[in-house]
């Protein structure tokens, strides 16, 4: 973000954020993400909070939705292109919050989301990160 800057970033700072960071990616995973659409959005739809039990809004930064490459087939027709969304004031909130840049908390969330494109559960990456450490 600019320096000096005193407004929280809108949806399309967000964005750009976020394709910095996917064009960021190792080639042999961007070849991977074509079609992939990306959503900026103020949180998750009620209905998305529901199904994960989530109860407060500001919890969910991040979801991947759409079948992961491995379970993709030119067969199926009539599906949403897979998508990753990026809730804007979730990640403002964490940015606040936890004194990470912006751009790292949502190259982050990316790197998560583009995880579960690879058909990754919350738990594989989790020991990833791990074991990075």
């Amino acid at each position: 973000m600019s320096r000096g800057q005193t407004f929280a970033p809108d949806a399309a700072a967000i964005e750009r954020l976020a394709d910095a960071a996917i064009a960021g990616l190792p080639e042999h995973f961007c070849r991977y993400l074509d079609g992939v659409v990306l959503r900026v959005e103020e949180f998750a739809q009620d209905e998305v909070l529901e199904q994960f039990g989530i109860e407060d809004p500001f919890q969910l930064s991040g979801l991947y939705t759409g079948r992961p490459v491995g379970q993709q087939s030119s067969m199926l027709s009539g599906e949403l292109p897979a998508m990753i969304h990026l809730y804007r004031r979730p990640l403002l909130d964490e940015w606040a919050e936890s004194g990470v840049s912006l751009e790292e908390l949502v190259t982050h969330v990316i790197v998560h989301e583009v995880g579960h494109h690879f058909g990754f559960s919350d738990e594989d990456m989790h020991a990833l990160e791990d074991a990075a450490d």
